[in-house]
């Protein structure tokens, strides 16, 4: 009853959380991301201002808080040790752009909207690169004990940081492309020009072969 108990909490916090989110999106797309405060975004999904901050600790969160992260840590871990590992930190970067934008249009066009807040308004610039760097970390920590010395951290560490880059280039060509193109596909493209062809395998629509 307790394990059920804890599942039915975490499945309404989330459930605030998209709420609270797609609310704040609206706004800031609406209004001007400057111009809206944390309490119109509080009023709007109905909560309180303390509600919104327990789970978005600062405004910057309510655009840029996604499941990217956890996505990319666990493809990472599932990955073969064998592969050179920009093949594994870009296959995962890909499949979980694929898992982000899919069939779900409403998903995609929510995803494009917070990535053209993100290019527009400086303070979201200047957090998303923080974000890049926890980002990076837990790349490298998703590589275990493939990362374990100083030396292959480094390494690691630098290849998180080229793939990033790359994905950052594809992230702002599909925002101004209007999401025409498919984002796996772009992404792939990125890393095929900063590490040259071939270093993902990529299906008919960009997402890893197999």
């Amino acid at each position: 009853m307790t394990e059920q108990h804890s599942t039915l909490r975490a499945h309404r916090r989330a459930e605030t959380q998209r709420a609270i989110q797609a609310h704040a999106v609206r706004l800031f797309t609406e209004r001007g991301y400057d111009a809206t405060t944390v309490t119109d975004v509080a009023e709007a999904a109905g909560v309180s201002p303390m509600t919104v901050y327990r789970h978005f600790p600062t405004k910057e969160d309510l655009v840029l808080v996604d499941q990217r992260g956890r996505l990319v840590a666990e493809r990472i871990a599932a990955s073969s040790a064998a592969q050179p590992l920009v093949r594994r930190i870009g296959s995962a970067l890909i499949d979980a752009a694929t898992t982000l934008t899919g069939d779900d249009l409403a998903g995609k066009q929510f995803l494009l909207a917070r990535l053209r807040l993100m290019i527009s308004t400086p303070a979201l610039r200047a957090k998303h690169l923080d974000n890049n760097y926890a980002l990076q970390q837990a790349i490298v920590d998703a590589l275990g004990d493939d990362a374990a010395d100083p030396d292959t951290a480094f390494g690691a560490h630098a290849a998180a940081s080229a793939c990033l880059a790359a994905m950052h280039t594809a992230l702002v060509r599909w925002a101004e492309d209007d999401g025409r193109t498919e984002l796996p596909g772009l992404i792939a493209k990125a890393l095929a020009a900063a590490f040259g062809e071939g270093i993902v395998d990529t299906g008919p629509n960009g997402a890893p072969g197999s």
